[in-house]
């Protein structure tokens, strides 16, 4: 097939309009229909909510019975709390679905008489497909040309290994015939033309995709704030039921009490949460991405600030990834250009993923492919980790091998000296191996190239591999990457962990890891894990740095077993085999340049290759965590405090301690003081610890520093009913007054685990919680203010004030390092060696 255009006889594919009736008939070609996120699929879950529902219905009953002021003043806040709800959670989807197209899959389609990149879920019924190498099957299609087409299908058939596809007249559409090839799977090696079929759910894959999708992996991030709506519900729960209760028993009149208790719950309901988790989460994918770091799940972001152990291969890690071939040798260790010839051939010819070592060997001489025409193919897996191409050179027919060379010297009767084949014999072998490991100890990847000479030109198999004549060996040079050194430093100053899980050899591996500062005394294999129990690959991981001769399988258990003693796995890979160890890891990261497989399984993209630009993502990442634990902290310790202390004041006064409205316009303005926490700088400490969900320490701040709050509100009862000898009116504007200015200005407290004039806030921060509070001083003596049933407050009373918000910050300071200890924030990690 030509590079331009199919060959004759396959179909003509589609025009670009009509390709476009058939997506509007059919829909976008996804498996599980994809969440859209619209104006009203944002909006509908607010407009829902039960507690939202409820005071909108209290609001109308209130205007109904002749309360219009207290009416409207509800009904306001409700709308007004939900509009800027929605409008910052909507802007940062808006954002995270921009940043996410720039690595969206695509698919490669033959539209008005050329061939084109489009979005994969683009391709409908009737498109002609072109595949290759790497790539992931986009939707069912019949093969009208096949080139030594081998797909992975487990994802149907559970079968491990590569099946072969060809074009045959079959018309049995099922994974197991050749001449289909299914959403779902992937191209191991080999190119082919098809024809779509079928897209979407109607998909052999979309039939099952339902069920796959129906229970996804809970992320730590969820798992966390599941534990904290839990908290918050059985705190709700407790505390209404207590307020209903008391007001009933003290004969109150029900509707003002229920309104009461219902604005109590929201004052306790961080309801702004989604919100705040939204934007700080989307800032964090904004900052990453300008760090060329792409995030497709915003929850990725914050297990990525938690990841303790990071999992990579070397090669364009640690390593450039860019290869040299530096030396071609015959057996006896003389430069021999027959073996670079021979293999030129090899991966010149190879229909798989071109790997470095290919670019290197084609760069260092062009494939002279005069009088060679190829024959068949005999695919790279990682148990053979070898690769055979069947050519007919000249009018002899050869088998060309080239792979790891332990693997082909098992493969090996024969080697070449001056031309002539001799025993293989163990003296023999003995030197080959030597010189290989001399090489690897240099820190040179080392291919041997072999040759066998066949009867005839029949396909050939795996069985063919025997009786092969060794050629040479080659060797490439990949320098350590001139930033991993400091990257790893930076890294491990920053509590991660980095493990090298890779499938070269352990000599070649250790001369890498010392070259960048790791320390891999000792380089475990892959066969000394094989038969370790899990308890005791997990301890073997725990100490040891690198890990040479792996099997993807095996890549896979070690990330099972780390995530099953409580590490949080981030796993760096870019090729066919990583995609499960994708899948495993906490965060799977791979980068632009991968497969279609491994980018379509990370959760991750860097769009620059190495460790650097991931060591600022997994920064971005602490701080964003870090922004939101904040909120959770400040909603739970000051939001419990004012709640418990109108609990206790409707029981202990002969009035409501603050009208529902006011309650309302609290709760509204103190969530409004927080809506730039996601702008705020972190302290270089919370960033220097991966960081995990503490549901603990989020309730022992509730308990210990919300009745500090109630400590200083009782005391303000006190002043306004003694000093003050306050009414209705005075009271509820007094403690309005007061509540809203300490639990706002405590932010400045809680947001550091330093002393808070050595952490300054960021600009945004500083202005709207001295805005609101600002507001809440001046709302009294304003027209809005005797709406709100508000009176003017005595000077002296202001004085008090100061005192007493002077005061209450001081003790909240005391209490936050008794329950921080040391300054953990957060739940840490243990921080690596």
């Amino acid at each position: 097939m030509s590079a331009e255009e199919p060959v004759a006889g396959t179909p003509a594919g589609l025009s670009s309009a009509e390709a476009s009736r058939r997506l509007r008939e059919a829909g976008f070609n996804e498996p599980v229909a994809a969440r859209r996120v619209s104006v009203w699929s944002e909006l509908l879950p607010l407009l829902m909510n039960p507690l939202a529902l409820v005071l909108i219905v209290a609001g109308v009953i209130s205007g109904v019975l002749g309360q219009m002021a207290d009416a409207a003043i509800i009904v306001t806040v409700v709308v007004l709390g939900g509009a800027i709800n929605f409008r910052q959670t909507y802007r940062s989807h808006q954002e995270l679905a921009r940043l996410q197209a720039q690595v969206s899959l695509q698919a490669t389609v033959w539209r008005d008489g050329a061939w084109v990149e489009v979005a994969r879920r683009e391709v409908v019924v009737g498109d002609v497909v072109r595949l290759s190498a790497g790539d992931l099957v986009p939707a069912d299609a019949l093969l009208v040309e096949a080139v030594d087409l081998h797909v992975l299908q487990g994802a149907l058939t559970g079968e491990s290994m590569p099946a072969e596809k060809a074009v045959t007249d079959g018309r049995v559409v099922s994974p197991d015939s050749p001449n289909y090839v299914f959403m779902g799977s992937s191209v191991v090696s080999g190119t082919a033309v098809a024809e779509v079929i079928a897209t979407g759910a109607g998909t052999a894959f979309g039939g099952i995709a339902g069920s796959l999708s129906a229970a996804p992996v809970e992320t730590e991030f969820e798992k966390g704030l599941a534990r904290f709506g839990n908290l918050i519900l059985r705190t709700v729960f407790v505390l209404v039921l207590f307020v209903i209760v008391v007001n009933l028993s003290l004969r109150r009149d029900p509707f003002e009490s229920l309104l009461f208790a219902v604005a109590l719950a929201v004052g306790l309901t961080p309801e702004f949460l989604p919100m705040i988790v939204s934007v700080t989460l989307a800032q964090g994918a904004a900052a990453l991405a300008r760090h060329r770091v792409i995030v497709k799940q915003l929850a990725s972001i914050q297990n990525l600030g938690s990841i303790d152990i990071l999992c990579s291969d070397k090669t364009g890690t640690l390593t450039t990834g860019v290869m040299r071939l530096e030396q071609c040798l015959d057996l006896d260790g003389r430069a021999c250009e027959r073996v670079r010839v021979l293999a030129a051939v090899n991966s010149a010819l190879e229909t798989g993923i071109r790997s470095p070592l290919d670019t290197a060997i084609l760069a260092a001489g062009e494939a002279d492919l005069r009088g060679v025409r190829k024959l068949d193919e005999v695919p790279f897996d990682f148990e053979r980790r070898r690769l055979s191409v069947l050519v007919e050179w000249d009018g002899a027919v050869l088998l060309i091998t080239k792979g790891a060379p332990e693997s082909v010297v098992a493969c090996a009767s024969a080697y070449e000296r001056d031309g002539v084949a001799v025993e293989l014999n163990d003296a023999a072998r003995a030197r080959v191996m030597q010189r290989f490991h001399g090489l690897s100890t240099d820190g040179y990847r080392v291919l041997a190239v072999a040759v066998r000479k066949m009867a005839d030109g029949s396909p050939v198999g795996h069985a063919a591999e025997t009786d092969l004549t060794l050629v040479g060996l080659l060797a490439f040079a990949d320098p350590p990457h001139p930033e991993a050194r400091e990257a790893i430093a930076a890294l491990h100053r920053d509590g991660i962990r980095v493990r090298v899980l890779t499938g070269d050899n352990e000599l070649v591996t250790r001369h890498v890891c010392e070259a960048v500062g790791l320390r891999a005394r000792r380089v475990l294999t892959g066969p000394e894990l094989e038969g370790m129990t899990d308890p005791a690959l997990a301890h073997t991981v725990e100490h040891h740095t690198a890990f040479a001769r792996l099997t993807p399988a095996q890549k896979n258990r070690i990330i099972h077993v780390l995530r099953a003693r409580g590490r949080v796995v981030g796993f760096l890979g870019d090729g066919i085999n990583d995609a499960p160890s994708l899948r495993a890891a906490d965060v799977g990261i791979s980068v632009s340049t991968a497969t279609d497989v491994a980018r379509d399984a990370a959760g991750i993209i860097l769009l620059d290759p190495g460790l650097r630009v991931l060591h600022a993502g997994i920064l971005a990442g602490r701080k964003a965590f870090g922004n939101v634990m904040k909120y959770l902290l400040m909603s739970t310790s000051s939001n419990f405090g004012n709640m418990f202390s109108m609990a206790g004041a409707s029981l202990l006064l002969p009035f409501l301690p603050m009208l529902p409205s006011q309650i309302l316009l609290n709760n509204f303005l103190y969530d409004l003081a927080q809506l730039t926490i996601p702008s705020d700088n972190v302290d270089a400490e919370w960033m220097r610890r991966p960081r995990h969900w503490d549901i603990g320490l989020i309730r022992r701040f509730m308990l210990y520093v919300g009745p500090v709050s109630s400590v200083f509100d009782f005391l303000t009862f006190f002043v306004l009913l003694r000093v003050f000898q306050a009414g209705e009116a005075l009271f509820h504007t007094g403690w309005f007054v007061e509540s809203l200015a300490t639990q706002t200005l405590v932010l400045f407290v809680i947001r550091t685990m330093r002393n808070p004039w050595q952490s300054r806030p960021s600009g945004p921060l500083a202005l709207t919680v001295l805005g609101v509070v600002a507001a809440a001083l001046v709302i009294p003596f304003t027209v809005v203010g005797k709406w709100m049933g508000f009176v003017a407050l005595p000077g002296f009373y202001f004085v008090i004030l100061v005192g007493m918000t002077v005061a209450y910050l001081g003790l909240v300071e005391v209490v936050k390092r008794r329950v921080l200890g040391k300054g953990s924030l957060g739940g840490p990690a243990g921080t690596g060696p």
